[in-house]
């Protein structure tokens, strides 16, 4: 359970203090923890997640829209669809470490459910929401414009780091593009899997991920950006 020296420290780490600190409670707590309350329960993320989910569209679209004047509807849905998506917000989330403060029930804790992308990236949209009721649209935006936006040129590599990856090796003639697992855990249903990216014999990222292909495009892309340097 979150304690007050936590919940200081998350709040600190985003640069906002809640009024309604429940609110942020909410926001960083699964159903699997509520599931396991016998008294006291307290509500669950997934009604924040949605009210972040249409807030981060908004906010991201607005962006997209005055950065981009002469892009078409159709490239701004791909480029937006690359910032927002589960990847790229667990991603994001590492910056603040979002999975530290997340409340989890024993066995979802147990089956690995911190590091699962999906549930990093449902509480991030679920402190979007927070923020948005707590704070207004001025204090979801600067959240989402420092830890969504800010790299949304490169950001658009993330959907598929490796392809990006591969026609920039080719045009500089950098060498092969060689992928290898270097790391498995958790059970045999839900692992995760550690993946380092070499070009020639160097090896330029490593990335982790619930498939070998979510992990490659997270290595890929930390080789992406110590290219772009």
């Amino acid at each position: 359970m979150l304690n007050e020296q936590e919940l200081n420290e998350f709040q600190n780490v985003i640069g906002y203090k809640f009024k309604n600190i429940d609110l942020l409670i909410q926001a960083l707590t699964h159903s699997s923890f509520v599931n396991e309350q016998k008294i006291n329960k307290k509500p669950d993320y997934e009604r924040l997640e949605f009210l972040g989910d249409a807030v981060l569209e908004m906010i991201s679209s607005d962006f997209l829209f005055r950065k981009y004047p002469d892009k078409k509807e159709g490239e701004m849905s791909k480029i937006r669809a690359s910032l927002v998506c589960e990847g790229a917000l667990a991603f994001d989330s590492e910056q603040i470490n979002l999975k530290k403060y997340i409340q989890l029930g024993k066995g979802e804790e147990a089956t690995g459910g911190r590091n699962k992308e999906s549930i990093i990236a449902d509480v991030c949209e679920a402190v979007i929401g927070a923020l948005f009721l707590d704070g207004g649209i001025e204090e979801s935006k600067r959240f989402i414009d420092t830890y969504v936006l800010t790299n949304a040129d490169s950001m658009q590599m993330f959907s598929d780091s490796k392809s990006h990856l591969q026609e920039f090796v080719q045009a500089k003639g950098l060498g092969a593009i060689k992928y290898e697992i270097c790391g498995e855990s958790g059970p045999e249903h839900d692992k995760i899997f550690d993946v380092r990216v070499y070009v020639g014999d160097e090896i330029m990222g490593e990335g982790t991920g619930k498939t070998k292909k979510a992990a490659e495009q997270k290595a890929a892309y930390q080789a992406l950006l110590v290219y772009k340097k």
